[in-house]
């Protein structure tokens, strides 16, 4: 009689969850909606983006040295926090740049005045991404922010 094949009773381990990635664009879709970040990821990204506000209270470079102390300690631990930790940093130093460029213009005579309200823009801005991103990672979220330059890789 022909034997019937072994088959293995236990499942299949389940995939392993990437975080989205990107072309590199800052027209990047979001990313595909994943089962959200465990508890202790999740707090640890909503710090890589809240530490960004601590550049707001008066500390040099506190926007970037915040979420660059977080995504170094952690990011060979936490998946979550190690694409977290990259999209805070490159949002805060796409800010870092367009504050300089447009802070540069601003001293030009007549471009001056109308270069100060985007400056303010900017700020605002910075500010309500940085909180909707934190919101986001609490909920265990791959948040990507609506225009940055995607430096870290």
């Amino acid at each position: 009689m022909s034997e019937m094949p072994h088959q293995d009773p236990t499942p299949p381990p389940p995939p392993v969850q990437t975080p989205p990635s990107g072309s590199g664009s800052i027209f990047d879709p979001p990313p595909a909606p994943l089962e959200p970040a465990p508890t202790e990821q999740r707090m640890m990204g909503m710090l890589c983006h809240l530490l960004a506000l601590s550049g707001a209270i008066g500390i040099p470079f506190g926007n970037v040295l915040g979420p660059l102390i977080i995504w170094l300690v952690k990011k060979q631990d936490m998946i979550f926090v190690d694409d977290q930790g990259k999209e805070s940093l490159n949002f805060q130093i796409t800010v870092i740049i367009a504050g300089f460029v447009f802070g540069v213009l601003s001293l030009i005579p007549i471009v001056g005045c109308l270069t100060i309200f985007v400056l303010l823009g900017i700020i605002i801005a910075a500010l309500v991404f940085t909180i909707i991103a934190a919101v986001k990672a609490n909920n265990g979220e791959y948040y990507r922010y609506p225009f940055s330059l995607r430096i870290i890789k």
